[in-house]
């Protein structure tokens, strides 16, 4: 994994703020010791999800959003080392591996304007290539029987999540997506709006639910590949759940989860799915926090859910004093995430 950066027990030791009487995930999570073989350390050790980092938003320009995405990993990470280890959830059942190494592609997009069609194939391009190392990590994490909990980058990144879990599994996986936006729109080239339509298509991804989805925001175009592709992708959307009341936030809940949950599945969230959350398509409407929480911890009651992916928030777009609520959020999904799924797995003390 030459493309990783580890995160080391020094770099968590400066994010995590001692207080006397107090314990902090900081002073529980594991780090990857020196010297030591990446999926041979995973496989020994009794933690049983791997925190791992994508700091880019290539994927989001080349999608015409705002780019900020990059910044969510540090934000994260920050606030994940301070919530207090007990009974409830315990920082000792985290390993820490890092992030993804993606300097060279974000230093060559800073010269590349989507808008300009000669850029387009090389936005493609950057993404293949960060495909191809998620792909590789995610992989790994997953073979050596761990749940990969994925934060930060775009929603191209759900691409590799799949793919990577599916190489793994040695089969196709299934995929629920609470988000504003199906990501499902045609093939042209890689980009953040494209990743679960292009895993669909090279047979890596077998069933697909959006839950959530705008009305405002999804083109004719894509409605239309909707209806006609077949029943293994499938949504319900925001406003007849929300504003038209025509169908229950928990009916919907236990009919996506009968969906998904005859196989192993990916949980992806994107955060654009919550009003007035600092994120690529920052929008005012869409659902609490209190109940993307209970979407996370309800498809986290699986032996089948095989990773979560937290994606497109972008803390460097939201005010300076309040930056530091993205990481806050991230952390309390990936607690619920854990306190979930953790009857399936050794409980650690």
């Amino acid at each position: 994994m030459e493309k990783l950066i580890p995160f080391t027990i020094n770099d968590l030791a400066k994010v995590t703020h001692h207080r006397n009487g107090e314990i902090k995930f900081g002073e529980k999570m594991i780090t990857l010791p020196k010297d030591k073989e990446i999926s041979l350390f995973l496989k020994e050790s009794e933690a049983q999800y791997v925190l791992f980092g994508i700091p880019e938003d290539i994927g989001v320009r080349a999608n015409f959003g705002r780019p900020g995405a990059a910044s969510a990993w540090d934000c994260a990470i920050a606030s994940i080392a301070n919530i207090q280890h007990n009974r409830f959830c315990k920082g000792s059942q985290i390993i820490v591996l890092g992030k993804l190494d993606v300097s060279d592609e974000m230093e060559a997009v800073k010269e590349l304007d989507f808008t300009n069609i000669e850029h387009r194939k090389k936005f493609s391009d950057l993404v293949e290539k960060i495909d191809k190392e998620v792909v590789h990590i995610i992989s790994t994490i997953v073979k050596s029987g761990k749940t990969p909990i994925v934060i930060g980058g775009g929603h191209n990144n759900a691409y590799g999540n799949i793919k990577g879990t599916a190489l793994a599994k040695g089969k196709p996986i299934n995929a629920i997506n609470l988000d504003a936006h199906s990501d499902f729109r045609i093939l042209e080239g890689r980009h953040s709006g494209n990743g679960f339509n292009y895993a669909y298509e090279e047979g890596f991804l077998k069933k697909y639910f959006i839950f959530g989805l705008h009305e405002n925001y999804t083109s004719k175009n894509v409605l239309h590949i909707l209806k006609n592709i077949d029943d293994r992708v499938t949504y319900n959307t925001y406003d007849e759940i929300a504003i038209r009341k025509e169908k229950t936030f928990e009916n919907e809940l236990y009919k996506a989860f009968q969906f998904v949950n005859n196989d192993f599945y990916g949980l992806e969230i994107d955060l654009d799915a919550i009003p007035n959350i600092a994120s690529s398509a920052m929008g005012p409407s869409g659902f609490s926090v209190e109940q993307v929480r209970q979407f996370i911890y309800h498809f986290a009651k699986s032996k089948n859910v095989s990773y979560l992916h937290i994606c497109e928030g972008a803390p460097e777009l939201g005010e300076e004093k309040n930056k530091h609520l993205i990481g806050k959020l991230i952390g309390y999904m990936i607690t619920d995430f854990i306190k979930g799924n953790s009857s399936f797995h050794q409980k650690i003390d």
